[in-house]
C-alpha cells in the first residue's frame, strides 16, 4: 500500500486535531508530513511528539524559537519553520500529495494557493480562499492539475450529492438548485432585542458543533453561510440564485441537491467534522472515520424554517458582494473578521458585526481581482477601514 503524506495547515484547531483522529485510525495509509500552529507552542509540541513531522511551522516567530529549543531538548528531529514563508513552503514540499487547509480566515490564502501550485490534494476547509480570491483560486487549481475537496460539512454533503461528472455543468447533469442547511446557531429564537447584551461566551455556544470561537461566531450571525453561497457558486460552478438557504436545527441533514425530475438527494449523519474529513481524505472510497452510527429514532424529527432577515443580516451582506462580483468578497471577509475580533474581545456588541461590514462595503470600493495583489490589497483597505468605523463606535 502506497502511503499518502499529508501536511496539516492548522493542525492545533478543531480541523486539524479531527484530522489526526481520523488518520491514527489509518495509520498504515498516512504518513504526517507537516504540523502548523500559529502561536500554541504547548499543542504542537505535543503533537510532534506523537507523528515526528519532517517539518512544523509557527506563525509566530517567537512561539517558533520556543518549539526549536523544545524540540532539541527532547532530540526530535522536525524542522522548525516559522511565518507566511514556512506555510507556503510546506503546502508545496515535495513528499507531500494531501494538505488538510484547516487554517481559519485570510491568513491560510497564500499557503493554501501553494498546496494548489504544487498539484496537491487541497482538503479546504478555509472558505475564505474562495471568498477572497475564487477565479485565481480555481484557475490554479486547474492549471496545476490539483484536486479540490470541500471540507466544510455542507459543501461536502453537497459534493457526495452530485454526479461525478458535475464539472460539465449543472444543467447538464441535471441539478436544478443546491439546498444548503443551517443550524441556525445559538441565538435562532433569541428575542431580537436581546441581541444587545449577548456575549462572546453565548455566541460561541453553538447547539450541535464543536468549532472554534471565530467560526462559532459566525455560525451565530450566520454570515458562515453567507461565505457558504459564494463558496458553493465556486466549487460547483453555478450562480447564487440556485443556492438556498434552510434552517435546519437537527444538523442531521448536511445539505441537499434537488434535480429536475423532482429527486432530492440529502447526505445525513451525526454532526461530526470526522465524516467530511474521512471522506475526502478517502476519496473515491469510504475509511472508518470514529463517528457513532446516526440513530434515526434518537433523532425522531427533521425541521425546516427559512432563514429570518432580520436576525441574520449577513445572509443579505454577502449575497450582495457575490452580485457585486471583483474584490467585494475580500472586502467582506475582511470586514467580517475584524469586527468579529472586535466582538469577542467585548469591544462591540453582537448586532454591531454587521453593522460594521455593511458599512465597510459601502464605503470600501470593489476592483477587478485581475491578480492576488489587487485582492490582498483591497484585503488590507476593507481592514483599515472597518478598525476606524468600530474606533467611532466605541467612542
Amino acid at each position: 500500500m502506497v502511503v499518502i503524506g499529508i501536511a496539516i495547515l492548522g493542525s492545533t484547531g478543531t480541523i486539524g486535531v479531527n484530522t489526526l483522529d481520523v488518520i491514527a485510525r489509518q495509520s498504515d495509509r498516512f504518513k504526517v508530513t507537516a504540523l502548523t500552529a500559529n502561536q500554541n507552542v504547548d499543542a504542537l509540541l505535543a503533537q510532534c511528539r506523537a507523528w515526528r513531522p519532517a517539518h512544523a511551522v509557527m506563525v509566530d516567530a517567537s512561539a517558533a524559537a520556543r518549539l526549536r529549543t523544545a524540540l532539541r531538548a527532547e532530540r526530535i528531529t522536525t524542522e522548525v519553520l516559522s511565518g507566511e514563508a514556512g506555510l507556503i513552503e510546506v503546502a508545496g514540499a515535495a513528499g507531500t500529495q494531501y494538505v488538510m487547509a484547516g487554517i481559519v480566515g485570510a491568513a491560510g490564502l497564500q499557503a493554501n494557493l501553494a498546496a494548489a501550485r504544487g498539484g496537491k490534494r487541497v482538503m479546504l476547509a478555509n472558505k475564505e480562499s474562495l471568498v477572497m480570491s475564487g477565479q485565481l483560486f480555481m484557475d490554479t487549481v486547474k492549471a496545476h492539475g490539483a484536486e479540490l475537496l470541500p471540507i466544510d460539512s455542507e459543501h461536502n454533503a453537497i459534493f457526495q450529492c452530485m454526479p461525478p461528472d458535475f464539472g460539465a455543468g449543472l444543467d447538464t447533469v441535471g441539478v436544478k438548485r443546491i439546498l444548503l442547511t443551517a443550524s441556525g446557531g445559538p441565538f435562532r429564537t433569541r428575542e431580537l432585542a436581546d441581541l444587545h447584551t449577548v456575549t462572546p461566551d453565548q455566541a460561541c455556544a453553538h447547539p450541535k458543533w464543536v468549532m472554534g470561537r471565530k467560526i462559532s461566531v459566525d455560525s451565530a450571525t450566520m454570515m458562515n453561510k453567507g461565505l457558504e453561497i459564494i463558496e458553493a457558486c465556486w466549487l460547483f460552478g453555478t450562480t447564487q440564485d440556485r443556492i438556498e438557504v434552510v434552517v435546519h436545527p437537527q444538523s442531521v441533514i448536511h445539505s441537499m441537491v434537488e434535480y429536475l425530475d423532482g429527486s432530492v438527494l440529502a447526505q445525513m449523519g451525526n454532526p461530526d467534522m470526522r465524516t467530511p474529513i474521512a471522506h475526502a481524505l478517502a476519496w473515491p472510497r469510504r475509511i472508518e472515520s470514529g463517528v457513532s452510527s446516526l440513530n434515526l429514532f434518537d433523532v425522531r424529527k427533521l425541521e425546516f424554517e427559512e432563514p429570518d432577515p432580520r436576525r441574520f443580516p449577513s445572509l443579505r451582506l454577502a449575497r450582495e458582494a457575490l452580485k457585486s462580483g471583483g474584490t467585494a468578497a475580500a472586502i467582506l471577509n475582511a470586514a467580517n473578521e475584524e469586527a468579529v475580533a472586535a466582538f469577542l474581545a467585548e469591544r462591540i456588541s453582537f448586532p454591531q458585526i454587521a453593522a460594521v461590514v455593511e458599512e465597510t462595503l459601502q464605503q470600501v470600493a470593489s476592483r477587478p481581482a485581475r491578480d492576488l495583489e489587487v485582492v490582498l490589497d483591497d484585503d488590507r483597505r476593507a481592514r483599515r477601514f472597518a478598525q476606524r468605523a468600530m474606533q467611532r463606535v466605541i467612542a
